[in-house]
């Protein structure tokens, strides 16, 4: 019992050390160290642990983070983007354009981080309400539940990709079970939920009436395809592993399919396409990546004070206990798994510290329950967007673009964030029942 009360006097000090707005990477590492030694560590044993929560969360993450961001610059940069977006659109029509939103958010936020993903497609969002005169939620709500889904649950992104990581799980697997997932969970929190709540229809803020800023596009085909490359060079390594026999085709398909690689490749090939041969100079692309860097540094650097507040947890024998509570508890590990990591997300906001503290927490059930590392993936993703609420940034982002009231914004953004999680955690004991 008194571990679990440090446990959760060291959440409550996170809580509101982020409340007095100090930085999670600064108060991670202030919180972590107390709790170690509080939890018997030794203050040597402590010092080691803190370089292997360092180690062991940027190993295999660090450039995939680095790289997924340069490629969603270049893509913000040259265009490409908007044309996916408007390309949906054109192609849709007015009829199905919350279809088109979806479908847009959904290739948008796999190569994307939520907050890109979200600052791009907002002006889309404004000029279609004029355009067309449906209420604001009905576009934006399909629109950002497909950004929030790509995020929680599919790699490149930084929650599942660390989970990979740390559960041991194959990531082709994931992304196929998590694009499974995704699919019903986009569609009930999307078209179906933004229908609902087109009775909330906030007057529109005078924002983003400008034309474009590309005066010219590059085309839909190559816009697609650099987006969407690193998922099929990852989706084609996974069959390659399942189908073909040992030899150089097989090899070569793995070596392509490595996230790392993969996103490399992509990422060089939108400098080279969209950028030099658009008449871009190097000079400028030099700029895009070095401004790519600069926006995911601080997530890196919190990343790692959450891989250091987990293997805190981990080293200090938490992990095992909270195993040991599942069971007594004879709760599913899958449900358990997003039971925690749906707390985690409510009490600290922050859906990647959540996600790395329930890593150190629930991963021992793997070992103990033989539970599918994968699913485990997926179940921790969709528990950690439960519940957004006043400490969750993207909260506030959302509620001060379509200019919202507090009340409106818990009835929009909490809701849908939510139905995400439950539709989530309900896909992941589907699939365990089909596997």
């Amino acid at each position: 019992m008194t571990m679990f009360l440090i446990i959760a006097a060291a959440i409550a000090l996170q809580i509101f050390l982020t409340a007095r707005k100090l930085s999670p990477f600064l108060s991670l590492l202030i919180v972590a160290i107390p709790m170690g030694l509080l939890l018997g560590m030794s203050p040597q044993n402590l010092l080691k642990t803190i370089d292997a929560g360092v180690g062991s969360t940027l190993a295999g993450l660090a450039l995939v983070i680095v790289l997924g961001a340069i490629l969603g610059k270049v893509l913000e940069e040259s265009g490409a983007a908007e044309k996916i977006a408007t390309t949906l659109i054109a192609r849709f029509g007015e009829k199905n354009i919350q279809w088109a939103l979806l479908l847009t958010g959904f290739l948008v936020g796999i190569p994307l981080y939520f907050n890109a993903g979200f600052i791009i497609l907002v002006p889309l969002i404004f000029s279609l309400a004029r355009k067309t005169g449906l209420p604001i939620l009905y576009l934006a709500i399909p629109t950002v539940a497909s950004l929030s889904t790509t995020h929680c649950f599919l790699p490149p992104h930084p929650g599942p990709v660390v989970l990979v990581n740390a559960f041991g799980a194959d990531m082709g697997l994931t992304l196929i079970y998590g694009i499974a997932m995704a699919i019903p969970a986009v569609i009930v929190a999307g078209p179906i939920l933004g229908r609902r709540l087109q009775v909330i229809n906030p007057p529109m803020l005078d924002l983003f009436t400008s034309s474009t800023q590309h005066k010219e596009l590059p085309g839909a085909w190559s816009s697609f395809l650099i987006a969407l490359s690193p998922v099929i060079l990852i989706s084609v390594s996974v069959l390659a592993d399942a189908l073909l026999p040992e030899g150089l085709a097989r090899t070569g398909l793995l070596f392509l399919g490595n996230p790392t690689v993969a996103l490399l490749l992509a990422t060089l090939v939108a400098f080279w396409w969209l950028g030099h041969r658009r008449g871009v100079g190097l000079e400028t692309q030099t700029k895009w990546l070095n401004a790519a860097i600069a926006s995911i540094a601080v997530i890196l650097l919190i990343i790692t004070a959450g891989g250091v507040f987990k293997q805190v947890l981990v080293d200090s024998g938490v992990g095992a206990q909270i195993a040991a509570l599942s069971e007594s508890w004879q709760m599913p590990p899958l449900i358990f798994a997003w039971l925690a990591t749906a707390i985690l997300r409510v009490m600290i906001g922050s859906a990647t510290v959540a996600v790395i503290t329930a890593a150190g927490v629930v991963g021992p059930l793997i070992a103990t329950t033989g539970a599918s590392p994968e699913l485990m993936v997926l179940a921790v993703g969709a528990g950690s967007v439960f519940g957004s609420h006043v400490n969750d940034s993207a909260f506030w982002m959302f509620k001060e673009f379509f200019n919202l009231s507090m009340k409106q914004t818990f009835a929009s953004w909490t809701v849908m964030e939510t139905t995400i999680s439950i539709v989530g955690l309900a896909g992941v004991l589907l699939l365990e029942m089909i596997l």
